[in-house]
């Protein structure tokens, strides 16, 4: 019997950012930027419990992504997969791990039926992770927090099954906002984010036949709009020839619906 792959997006954006994924042998949490406490009550609105969590991921050091990953650890005594670089600059806020993993970018590894695939991303952080993760060849790219696509990526993404494709901000609202130059000049640069153009053109480049659900991700609540959002993502794929492939919008403030592939 081939196995089911499911996953929810619990949150997404700068306040926060965390992904379900469970089959019928494995739970794990990619990323924890939520309190503990609101990483568990939005698992259980989906019938999760916290205590049931195989693992967690962390795929960068930015508070936003790791908030909650150390009390969640050590109330559940969860191995927490983590590469060197990212372990020794969130170490205050991790504090002490119960079952700390470490890997090395690149590296994929295999948490019961889950194989979990790394690749390295741009993005202003010291050693940042993209994600990959599969069962019975059934996959699921998750590429957010990245300033600009490389070939790497674009290969590495290539063949999934659903895709949480990182669609930032708008660059006329971003400029046109009241962030600080510093700022604008850091989310526009090549170690930032995506903008809805630069999130079409990847999507675009690793877009198939298969392909059934992109859930774009990482919305800015200022410099960005949901439609404008997904008006780009759905122009990109008409023009591929993908015009039933279904379109989500991760938020911020509610897990997104449990999907199964």
């Amino acid at each position: 019997m081939k196995r089911v792959i499911r996953f929810s997006i619990l949150a997404s954006g700068s306040e926060g950012n965390a992904c379900y994924v469970e089959t019928n042998g494995a739970r794990v949490l990619i990323d924890a930027g939520l309190s503990c406490r609101e990483i568990e009550r939005r698992l259980n609105l989906l019938g999760v419990s916290a205590k049931s969590l195989n693992a967690i991921i962390l795929t960068h050091e930015h508070s936003d992504h790791i908030r909650g990953a150390g009390p969640l650890a050590r109330r559940y005594d969860l191995p927490l997969y983590i590469n060197m670089k990212t372990l020794e600059r969130a170490q205050k806020t991790l504090g002490n791990l119960p079952k700390p993993m470490l890997i090395q970018t690149g590296e994929a590894i295999t948490i019961n039926n889950l194989i979990v695939e790394t690749f390295t991303k741009c993005h202003d952080a010291v050693d940042p992770m993209g994600i990959v993760i599969s069962t019975d060849g059934t996959r699921i790219g998750l590429a957010t927090d990245l300033g600009r696509s490389t070939r790497l990526a674009e290969e590495r993404l290539k063949g999934c099954r659903a895709l949480i494709v990182e669609f930032n901000y708008d660059p006329d609202m971003l400029d046109d906002g009241p962030y600080p130059l510093y700022l604008k000049r850091r989310i526009k640069g090549p170690d930032g984010h995506l903008s809805n153009q630069q999130g079409g053109e990847l999507l675009a480049a690793i877009s198939h036949i298969d392909l059934k659900l992109v859930v774009l991700a990482h919305l800015s609540e200022t410099n960005n709009h949901p439609d404008k959002a997904h008006q780009t993502a759905a122009k990109v794929l008409g023009n591929c020839g993908l015009g039933g492939t279904d379109i989500l919008i991760g938020s911020q403030d509610e897990p997104g619906p449990m999907i199964e592939l």
